[in-house]
């Protein structure tokens, strides 16, 4: 090998050996949010009326308020502010995404301020509809509602100046409520971790809570740790897969666990990924990249020393996505009866709710806690039993005559009713809802499998309407029901994006250089090159199997031949790694223009992945072909089977197809950067914008004849 080469391979190695040292760094918005000053602000709400060892509130999220979409508020007013004056909860939560922030053809991402204004006009016309008091809605930012945000409080900040929260001066990141009645405490901490420099979309897709964000909700979460009766639930607009960590490592499954909340309710990812984005999360089970199942962990075995007042809580809580109401037109209702928390998810997209049934006891055994309701059973005889009385909540426009509990017996082929008990309502001054109540033998029930018997309420109104609860399953003896996630729901809720973010991005750059710098080591060591004389031209005695290996194994050793595409394709993916994609409008304002790098694992990577596969095989056809020696070779070979697919060179031809669909995919992202950031092609980014087409239509060109 000359000297020309052994400083080539030098070069291939040093530049090889850079991407594998390279820090793996991160920006944080840490900084950003330590530089505003926070105040917390607790609340306590007595909760008066009967029940008295009921509670509920009111959850709603991703409203999407649009422009281009007024369907969304127009059956907002129409629906929610009648069906609230209906369920009279004693608080509303909507988590975030309360306006769309996008245009038409869903590319550019920013605030408008009339999509505000409407929104600020729907909630109040829905408030002054319900007869509820302002005081107990709390709405939180979405990352739809800092689209273009430079600054947080800022002219293109309307959620500071729409927003029922701003109205109402709750100007800390952190809202904490407490409802208290029947000598129980519900504490329900609110907050909003979404990034205080609020970029353009598509990249402001993850929650980024801080270490003073985390200590805030710490705080919160620890001022009634001396109580005894007290649930405690967290809302937010981000699901933990979609949150970042703080530069310590640390998260919010830490805070949650720390505390053992009973839920951490949140929205984001919408209904169409699946009906069940829930997640339990177990403080001796933990996931750093991914969880397979819904279900975290297994059951802690009991033993009667757990009854102590002294026992250690449960480190477990329960993440419920709820549906959200751009697509779905999704409210939840969420009750917490004597501490065991409950829900039922209602769907406005058939129209309104005459009739809404939620049992509060006993609880659905697929997303009951898994250690805490096991402890609750064994401790029955200590602590005085909740379990005497099936319970469930009905909300009606009209009088319910008559309301029954029964329970299935499904070990049969055929379910049979095995308990049909009638249910009366707890009577009292001052009444919130309605509670009814039936007695039952609880321990009649007691099964080691958990899905053996299931609850159905039936309500009859005055006019002889019927209306029923969904058929749940329940365990009295806490053994929970296994619930499967399908693959779009594992993909959204079982995966951490955050966590596997740089390992994937990374392992997509040490792929693409092997590709391009391993061929060229090997091209620069062998004597004898690897050339079309090894892949025959016919199918004679050799596989379809054979040809596809050699032909890609072909392609890669073909490629550094090419020497200006090869250089282009090792150019650019250096630029990919340390240089900006584009630089384009990131906020609002026409006058600030910044520069970032736009890291879309799944398209750009796809994309990259495929041109280089592409280049790898169409190279090798042009390189081998132009040599004098192997030409006649091949024509020979070609002349010898006149059913050859070589003949008429349909894979180039097939090639070329890909190639034009290469290019109007890159066109597209190209399309969608430029309206998304408003950005210049020409002056902001033509490296990332022509470079493939230009390598693109080079490869071609060499490669047109023999």
């Amino acid at each position: 090998m000359d000297v020309a080469k052994w400083w080539f391979l030098h070069l291939l190695v040093m530049v090889f050996v850079a991407i594998l040292v390279l820090p793996f760094s991160r920006s944080s918005p840490e900084s950003e949010a330590e530089g505003r000053t926070r105040r917390l602000r607790g609340n306590v709400i007595e909760v008066e009326g009967e029940p008295k060892s009921v509670v509920w509130v009111v959850q709603l999220s991703d409203l999407h308020l649009s422009v281009h979409h007024p369907e969304r508020a127009y059956d907002l007013r129409r629906y929610v502010g009648p069906a609230l004056a209906m369920i009279n909860p004693s608080l509303v939560l909507i988590t975030g995404d309360l306006t769309d922030g996008k245009s038409k053809d869903l590319l550019t991402m920013k605030q408008d301020e009339i999509e505000w204004i409407e929104y600020q006009n729907v909630l109040d016309n829905v408030i002054q509809r319900s007869g509820l008091n302002k005081e107990i809605f709390y709405d939180l930012r979405g990352n739809h509602d800092c689209f273009g945000v430079p600054k947080a409080g800022g002219a293109y900040d309307y959620y500071q100046k729409y927003s029922i929260n701003a109205k109402l001066r709750r100007d800390g990141n952190v809202q904490s409520i407490t409802l208290q009645n029947g000598g129980w405490k519900h504490l329900f901490v609110g907050f909003d971790s979404a990034m205080e420099t609020g970029l353009r979309g598509p990249t402001n897709l993850f929650g980024h809570p801080t270490n003073q964000l985390l200590a805030n909700i710490d705080l919160e979460l620890s001022q009634c740790d001396v109580e005894s009766a007290i649930t405690k639930i967290a809302f937010g607009h981000f699901p933990l897969s979609f949150s970042a960590l703080t530069d310590d490592g640390k998260g919010l499954k830490d805070v949650f666990l720390k505390h053992s909340l009973s839920a951490y309710l949140c929205g984001h990812l919408h209904a169409k990924f699946g009906k069940n984005i829930k997640r339990h999360h177990q403080s001796n089970h933990p996931t750093k990249y991914y969880q397979f199942n819904i279900h975290q962990g297994f059951p802690t075995n009991m033993d009667e020393q757990s009854c102590s007042s002294k026992a250690n809580s449960s480190k477990e809580f329960w993440e419920w996505e709820m549906g959200d109401w751009r697509w779905s037109r999704a409210m939840r209702i969420l009750a917490i009866d004597s501490g065991h928390v409950s829900y039922v998810d209602l769907d406005f997209r058939l129209g309104s709710k005459e009739t809404i049934i939620l049992p509060t006891f006993p609880l659905d055994s697929r997303f009951m806690q898994r250690i805490s309701s096991v402890r609750d059973f064994k401790c029955q005889p200590k602590r005085g039993s909740s379990y005497e009385l099936i319970r469930t909540l009905i909300f009606s426009r009209t009088e319910i005559v008559l309301v029954s509990a029964k329970v299935y017996d499904t070990r049969p082929e055929t379910p049979i009713v095995v308990l049909d008990s009638s249910m009366r309502k707890i009577e009292g001054n001052g009444s919130r809802g309605d509670l009814y109540v039936a007695p039952w033998n609880w321990r009649a029930f007691e099964d080691p499998s958990p899905s053996r018997y299931r609850l159905q309420i039936e309500a009859i109104d005055i006019f002889g309407k019927t209306s029923y609860s969904e058929l749940r399953p329940f365990s009295i003896n806490g053994l929970t029901a296994q619930v499967s996630w399908t693959w779009r729901e594992f993909f959204v809720m079982g995966c951490q994006w955050a966590s596997i973010y740089w390992p994937a991005f990374w392992s997509a750059i040490l792929f693409l250089s092997s590709l391009l710098l391993v061929p060229q080591v090997l091209l620069l060591c062998w004597k004898k090159n690897y050339s079309y004389e090894y892949v025959r031209p016919n199918f004679a005695g050799r596989s379809l199997r054979e040809h596809l290996v050699d032909g890609a194994f072909l392609a890669l050793m073909e490629l550094p031949r090419m020497t200006v595409v090869w250089f282009g394709i090792l150019m650019y993916l250096l630029y990919l790694l340390f240089f900006p994609w584009f630089f384009g409008h990131v906020f609002t304002e026409r006058g600030i223009v910044a520069y970032m790098t736009y890291q879309v694992i799944g398209a750009m990577a796809a994309e990259r992945t495929t041109y280089r596969k592409y280049h790898l095989l169409l190279s090798g056809k042009k390189e081998d072909d132009s040599l004098e020696h192997n030409y006649g070779q091949t024509k020979n070979a070609i002349s010898c089977d006149s059913n050859c697919i070589w003949r008429r060179r349909w894979i180039r031809k097939f090639l070329f197809l890909i190639t034009v669909v290469i290019l109007w995919k890159h066109w597209k992202n190209c399309r969608a950067l430029v309206r998304a950031y408003d950005m210049n092609p020409f002056l902001n980014s033509p490296i990332y914008c022509f470079m493939i087409p230009v390598l693109l239509m080079y490869a071609v060109y060499k490669t047109s004849s023999l």
